[in-house]
């Protein structure tokens, strides 16, 4: 299983191939070349002023760790009372997108972030917020006011929406850093296509999602470094038998995304199918791993999923899924925006409205639930209406030993769950009294006595102290 040390450019290997360096418009060089063609960045960084968009099977490379930057120098600031202020820099004012852990200012998916001397720079709402470390950008006036002395420092704004983009097949993307681009919300800075091998990157610092797949199927995501993303490290939207392995998605939603529901955190899936093995989910301001809206044929498997905000994993209205050997610590512990503690609110895995699914074999430790099974009314997706059935929970290790922290299942009316549809069966708990009401049934708290008598792991095994 990765850790931090085990992803990213370092892991890209050789290049070989027409050679693309700063200061070159590499769109130019690509549009130049035939399909097939092998392009290497070399060392420094490249400023991206429109996307790059590969042809067939071309590959996308660097072993010289280039930077691929979206952003844009300012350099003309002048002093205005206790700010700075430039102008001139910002786009004409456009429409918002996304939901905000913060609602009523509402910023979350402005796209100009920036950076001074590379660190990332906290948005605020208005001129008179503005302190160190914050900026206000006012697009009516074209003026961007700084709280933090610019003289003899780097300054830089997200300007170009997307690095790589392309509906071509058979692209590979290696060893690059993509940082700094402004796309916009649930838009991604690289964006995948089909039959894709996306490898040993890092894109970090973008306004968005990261890493995107739209109508990728067949694509390969393996050994990246995706980090500190506006709002998600990774998305797939309509992407049928796509991999995800071995990547490090960590610390993203920057930039105030709604942490407990909405599309912010590690990753989320939509429309989609494919594996999700053997990845650390670690640190997201959000859920850690989510596959929401008719994901149908998900595994996810032997993944490390640890202090996440929202969810581990939450697999929701959607189905045939299985979630095993998965290490799934410290999640669900966000305090924001409809955050919660009860099995409603979700836990270490969350399986919501959708239909078989098998959760074996992993271990769900100290989250701020351990499996949490929800029966809602969703209305209807593309097979019909969605709903709870044939959900099967065998031979997981779950502890709940502090706080509220409890195992099963809720319904509302409406969506009432027949009998025999829910199977909690050989599942070993760790507990720190027998007599704790940690388990909850249709919104009866039982202890492991009864839980037991209500028919759930009669063959399971529970551990106190």
């Amino acid at each position: 299983m990765p850790g931090e040390d085990s992803a990213g450019p370092a892991f890209a290997g050789p290049c070989s191939g027409v050679t693309i360096k700063p200061g070159d418009d590499a769109q130019s060089v690509v549009n130049a070349h035939p399909a097939g063609t092998t392009f290497c960045f070399t060392a420094g960084l490249h400023r991206i002023g429109q996307t790059i968009r590969p042809k067939a099977n071309q590959t996308i490379a660097s072993d010289d760790r280039a930077v691929l930057t979206g952003s844009v120098p300012l350099t003309s600031w002048a002093r205005s009372g206790a700010v700075w202020v430039t102008r001139g820099a910002l786009p004409p004012a456009y429409g918002k997108a996304g939901q905000c852990e913060d609602n009523t200012a509402n910023i979350c998916s402005l796209r100009e972030q920036l950076f001074l001397d590379g660190k990332h720079l906290t948005r605020v709402a208005s001129q008179s917020a503005v302190k160190a470390g914050t900026f206000y950008a006012d697009y009516a006036a074209d003026a961007i006011y700084l709280g933090s002395d610019p003289a003899g420092r780097s300054v830089e704004m997200a300007k170009t929406a997307t690095a790589i983009e392309s509906n071509q097949p058979g692209v590979t993307v290696r060893g690059l850093t993509v940082e700094h681009f402004a796309s916009a919300a649930q838009s991604g800075a690289l964006v995948s296509g089909p039959g894709w091998k996306v490898r040993a990157n890092e894109v970090r610092w973008n306004k968005s999602v990261g890493l995107m797949l739209v109508n990728a199927d067949n694509a390969r995501i393996e050994r990246n470094l995706v980090h500190h993303n506006g709002q998600l490290g990774l998305g797939q939207y309509s992407s049928a038998n796509a991999n995800v392995t071995r990547n490090v998605i960590s610390h993203n939603n920057t930039d105030g995304f709604w942490i407990a529901d909405w599309e912010s955190g590690g990753m989320k899936s939509t429309r989609s199918s494919g594996t999700v093995s053997g990845n650390l989910i670690q640190a997201n301001l959000g859920v850690g791993l989510w596959a929401d809206v008719a994901d149908d044929g998900r595994l996810i498997s032997g993944n490390r999923i640890v202090a996440n905000a929202a969810d581990g994993i939450r697999f929701e209205i959607s189905r045939n899924g299985t979630i095993e050997n998965n290490t799934i610590t410290g999640n669900g512990f966000g305090t924001g925006r409809g955050s919660g503690t009860s099995l409603w609110d979700g836990g270490g895995i969350n399986v919501n409205t959708s239909s078989n699914v098998t959760v074996r074999g992993n271990t769900v430790i100290g989250n701020v639930n351990g499996i949490a099974i929800q029966s809602r009314t969703r209305g209807d997706g593309p097979w019909g209406r969605y709903v709870l059935r044939d959900v099967r929970v065998t031979g997981n290790t779950v502890g709940m030993t502090g706080g509220t922290q409890a195992t099963g299942m809720v319904q509302n009316s409406g969506a009432e769950v027949p009998a025999g549809e829910l199977v909690f069966s050989g599942n070993r708990y760790q507990l720190d009294r027998l007599a704790a009401q940690r388990f909850g049934r249709f919104g009866t708290k039982l202890t492991a006595e009864g839980w037991r008598a209500a028919g759930h792991d009669t063959a399971g095994s529970f551990l106190a102290g």
